[in-house]
């Protein structure tokens, strides 16, 4: 038997630039619609996916968003995917960043693995459609009841307070996710999650928005074997060209393996926010670049308190810039 060896890990930098791809959160079309019809590199991408899975994924997308429905469908998630990865195109060609390494909490990781080099955008096309046809039908047979909900301003001995009062009822649950202090995913059967909330407001914290499809909780490894027997095994993982920091552990991840059980790990492990912030701080990062639509990430207090935060957003990138030269003659 061999024994594994550790990941060789790059040399910390002080003053370094790290890419964050956010999580998917809820995002309009009328967001970003026009970025992904104008914008070169989004232009570029959209035609490399709309090949891969035979449809128009912009269509899809504004016809879904103008029903509102289809906030996690599989066109949605493209759509996601194609921005996020544009908006870090966009961000290195005219702003000129070049960051040192990079890192994707949940949905995120599927960019980042991308902007890394270890799967091609084609393939992380295919392997985004693939996987939410495989989660949605996991999710019609399995945990058909199951959510996970946002809490926040929730210390941790009052949502141990709320979740032990389930266990005495009986109750399955699991936390999904820690973003920062007091700030909480948890997964849950919907018909106590009314009920759930309101203990929450009654212990002093806030409730924000619930998700369906649910993420991340250790209750759902029957899903992550069906992910790799179905879908993940059929694809090449390749070593990293860019370190990145897995959202389960924030442990620097410079080989396939290890980027392979990342993509696994997000179906049955919390997310960890602050030990990713741990990570980054711990080799030499200043500055986060955080490529997409977010309102989580880049804007809790344990991210601003430790880096210079950069939205790389479709309203910045469609903001005219004027060219160094010009810019040069008017200070002249």
């Amino acid at each position: 038997m061999t024994e594994t060896q550790p990941e060789a890990q790059p040399e910390p930098r002080q003053g370094g630039t790290a890419v964050v791809f956010p999580g998917m959160g809820p995002f309009r079309f009328t967001d970003v619609g026009e970025f992904l019809l104008t914008n070169p590199h989004a232009r570029r991408r959209l035609a490399i996916a709309d090949e891969v899975v035979g449809y128009s994924v912009f269509d899809r997308y504004r016809q879904s968003d103008a029903e509102e429905e289809g906030q996690y469908a599989e066109h949605t998630q493209i759509a996601f995917l194609t921005v996020c990865l544009s908006l870090a195109d966009w961000a290195e060609e005219t702003l000129g960043e070049r960051p040192e390494l990079c890192a994707g909490p949940s949905f995120g990781q599927r960019a980042a693995v991308t902007y890394a080099g270890s799967l091609p955008f084609e393939e992380t096309v295919r392997l985004t459609a693939e996987l939410a046809r495989c989660e949605e039908e996991y999710f019609r047979q399995e945990h058909r009841d199951a959510v996970t909900h946002c809490v926040i301003h929730t210390p941790e001995e009052r949502l141990r307070e709320a979740l032990a009062e389930l266990d005495d009822e009986g109750e399955w649950h699991d936390i999904s996710g820690y973003i920062d202090r007091g700030f909480y995913l948890v997964s849950l059967r919907e018909p106590v999650l009314d009920r759930f909330k309101k203990r929450i407001g009654e212990l002093g914290g806030y409730n924000m928005y619930t998700m369906w499809p649910p993420v991340h909780a250790p209750a759902f490894s029957a899903l992550r074997r069906k992910a790799e027997e179905e879908v993940l095994g059929s694809f090449e993982v390749a070593d990293p060209r860019l370190p990145i920091v897995a959202d389960a552990s924030g442990a620097l991840l410079t080989a396939a393996d290890g980027v392979r059980t990342m993509l696994l790990d997000t179906f049955d492990h919390p997310i960890r926010w602050p030990d990713m912030v741990e990570t980054m701080r711990g080799r030499g990062i200043t500055k986060v670049c955080i490529a997409g639509p977010d309102n989580l990430f880049g804007r809790v207090t344990c991210t601003g308190e430790n880096f210079e935060v950069v939205a790389i957003d479709a309203r910045k990138a469609m903001r005219p810039r004027v060219r160094q030269r010009s810019a040069r003659r008017a200070r002249r």
